[in-house]
């Protein structure tokens, strides 16, 4: 099962995310053979720090809430709250694979989060898939809720990444600054 788990920072916690980066990537290493997408989000147009994203193929929600919660970072603070939903990888491929390649400042996180009543949702991919880096679904524990869609993708702006996902099928779209992950 795929998973998406994004931890959002508290303000000002930046020092101490600094003080635990390498306790961050030693945790994230264990899980290499499950990534699918990982990386930093940020303010639009700056180098702030607002989360850690990661995509992650697991065997079950108790595993998902164990990588979520156990976290260092997690345990320390630095995140005020987590976001963690079962997801469906509609491209089948990590980043990695992604031929655009990992550099570039033109990388973004798409979250769109359904309405309350969800009125037919769209579950089709973009008709324009080149710049998709990952793509699909979230949707409730036992799979049955669809709760939104989570794309990550190179766009010349937010505007342009947020014409990923069709607006009047979404309660509110986010769109964050996102950039590949890993150990530099």
């Amino acid at each position: 099962m795929e998973y998406l788990c994004w931890h959002r920072d508290r303000s000002d916690s930046e020092a101490l995310r600094e003080e635990l980066i390498e306790a961050h990537w030693s945790y994230m290493d264990r899980y290499a053979r499950e990534m699918i997408a990982r990386g930093p989000t940020f303010l639009p147009a700056t180098e702030t720090l607002t989360g850690s994203l990661h995509i992650l193929d697991l065997p079950d929600a108790g595993t998902a809430r164990a990588f979520a919660f156990d976290e260092p970072n997690h345990q320390a603070g630095v995140y005020r709250d987590v976001l963690l939903r079962r997801w469906t990888n509609q491209l089948g491929r990590t980043m990695w694979d992604f031929p655009g390649g990992s550099e570039g400042d033109d990388r973004y996180f798409v979250l769109g989060l359904a309405p309350e009543l969800p009125d037919g949702p769209s579950l089709e991919l973009p008709a324009e898939r080149d710049e998709l880096i990952a793509h699909g679904p979230l949707v409730s524990d036992d799979g049955l809720n669809w709760l939104g869609t989570a794309a990550l993708l190179r766009a010349p702006s937010p505007d342009a990444a947020r014409a990923v996902l069709a607006p009047h099928t979404y309660a509110d779209i986010e769109v964050h600054s996102w950039e590949f992950g890993g150990r530099r």
